[in-house]
């Protein structure tokens, strides 16, 4: 763990941020701790990063092209100390989507133009914007996410295609289950995912020495292993060498990036991937009580990773808290940690390519399935809905819209949504409706009138008789807007009948 001492100035630049990296050869014991955890974040990565390709529907290598940028680029750049990038689960459903619609070659155009709109972002200082997005609205987004990762490596882990939609997904699970049930090679590929599955569950209650060696990795070898030494007839992954695999988007994939389609995508990949990224910032920060995050540098940094693999026409990135938490648990005490484990999978993929090319597709569908259950906050709902349901509404509508349609649109939809709630619930205001003696009725508003409660306002309002005096007192209304006051003043004007005297309209405090 960090001590006090350790933070660094907020004001650091790429230079310092550059040394405090290396600051590690200074020290033998910070230099032992931070190697150690650099491979723990590396055997956690590396088959994350060849799932995450494979299901994103793009070459193994590309997942692994973005995660050597993640360490050695963005490792090194200000921002975060701890957390730790690379290509995450929370965008494969994007990418498949895009890869399907758009083409492999622009894939790397639009991670390109998202990095740079990161950037910008970042330059304006609008990172610590990001942090006032509704997290239900993310924990929706992630649900969302988590419900099409399953239901579509369900059929990878069978070795079916999966279906397009996520609806398709869900309402084809009774044809899988029986092309499963009626075919040994489904019905072996299956057994795999699931053995690998239940590696990925059972880790955590063995000895704490066995658990040295990361889940995931261990799930992927045993299930390799398994496969090779029966012989299991089962799909694999498909190698073509890390340069064969980098494709720079071309001109006629940067010309296209103005199409309406193509800009709902970028849109939604600079909006996913910033969110995810400072989301599990914040997260990681509370692991640790060495230097916090600078959202607005970490969004640069991000965007210049970006960038970096959209020219070489790999995977998005973002930072991802499963390997950040790896990083943290592990004991990293600098910045070189997370520098080293994106160098660990540069010797990895040029050293031992066909290494990658032995790991069977299904068992590292089961690794997806199982990041996709991690994804829906469980535990979270129950007591959300208990205190918040509004909040639970909002997370569980972005799920089934994300299910449903799309990403992007299911993510618009819960913005909305949360901006709406939010409005409606700052909006309250109380009607109080008194009769004085002489058959004077005053009625008072308290609270914030605008147009979202005219409704109810004018519906107390216009059940009040017209044959007698009214005044409308207004002076404890915290904020009256433009079309709650044309209203109130249009009906005190033609509330009463002729010959009684005019409704009485006192004005708000604040706006007298």
């Amino acid at each position: 763990m960090f001590s006090a001492s350790s933070s660094t100035s907020s004001t650091s630049s790429p230079s310092s941020s550059f040394s405090s990296a290396f600051s590690a050869f200074r020290n033998p014991a910070v230099l032992r701790q931070d190697v150690l955890a650099s491979l723990v974040v590396f055997l956690v990565a590396l088959p994350l990063c060849v799932g995450v390709a494979v299901a994103s529907g793009v070459p193994a290598e590309l997942g692994l092209i973005t995660g050597i940028v993640g360490g050695l680029l963005v490792g090194l750049m200000p921002g975060s100390t701890m957390q730790v990038s690379g290509p995450a689960a929370g965008l494969t459903v994007l990418v498949f989507e895009a890869v399907r619609e758009f083409g492999l070659g622009m894939l790397g155009a639009i991670v390109l133009l998202t990095g740079v709109l990161q950037i910008g972002l970042g330059a304006v200082r609008f990172g610590r914007w990001f942090r006032a997005i509704s997290v239900s609205v993310v924990q929706g987004m992630l649900a969302g996410i988590g419900l099409v990762l399953i239901f579509g490596q369900l059929y990878t882990m069978a070795g079916v295609k999966q279906p397009r939609s996520g609806l398709e997904k869900i309402f084809g699970i009774p044809g899988l289950a029986a092309d499963i049930a009626t075919s040994s090679t489904a019905l072996t590929a299956f057994a795999v995912g699931l053995g690998t599955i239940a590696v990925l569950v059972g880790w955590k209650k063995l000895p704490a020495k066995a658990q040295v060696v990361p889940a995931p990795l261990a799930a992927v070898a045993l299930a390799t292993a398994v496969s090779a030494g029966f012989g299991l007839d089962v799909a694999k992954v498909k190698v073509q060498g890390l340069l064969d695999a980098v494709q720079p988007p071309g001109l006629n994939d940067l010309t296209s990036l103005g199409s309406a389609g193509v800009v709902g995508t970028v849109v939604a990949f600079t909006l996913i991937a910033s969110a995810e990224s400072l989301f599990s910032a914040a997260a990681v920060d509370r692991m640790h009580d060495g230097p916090r995050t600078q959202y607005d540098k970490e969004l640069i940094a991000q965007g210049l990773g970006n960038a970096v693999c959209g020219a070489l026409g790999a995977l998005p990135m973002t930072a991802v808290i499963v390997r950040s938490s790896a990083n943290v648990q592990a004991g990293a005490r600098t910045k070189l940690s997370r520098v080293l484990h994106g160098a660990w999978l540069l010797l990895f993929t040029a050293l031992l390519p066909t290494a990658i090319g032995i790991i069977p597709l299904a068992a590292l569908a089961g690794v997806l399935v199982h990041a996709g259950c991690k994804l829906i906050p469980v535990k979270e709902i129950g007591p959300l809905w208990r205190k918040h349901r509004g909040e639970a509404a909002v997370l569980a509508v972005t799920a089934i819209a994300i299910v449903t349609t799309s990403m992007f649109e299911g993510v618009v939809l819960g913005l909305v949504l949360a901006v709406a709630k939010s409005a409606w619930e700052t909006s309250h205001v109380q009607v109080d409706v008194r009769e004085l003696t002489g058959g004077r009725t005053v009625v008072t508003l308290t609270g914030n009138a605008t147009f979202l409660r005219l409704p109810r306002i004018l519906e107390t309002l216009e059940a009040l008789p017209k044959d007698r005096p009214i005044e409308l007192d207004l002076s404890a209304v915290r904020h009256l807007d433009h079309a709650c006051r044309t209203a109130l003043e249009n009906w005190s004007v033609r509330h009463n009948d002729i010959g009684i005297e005019p409704v009485l309209l006192r004005e708000p405090v604040s706006q007298a």
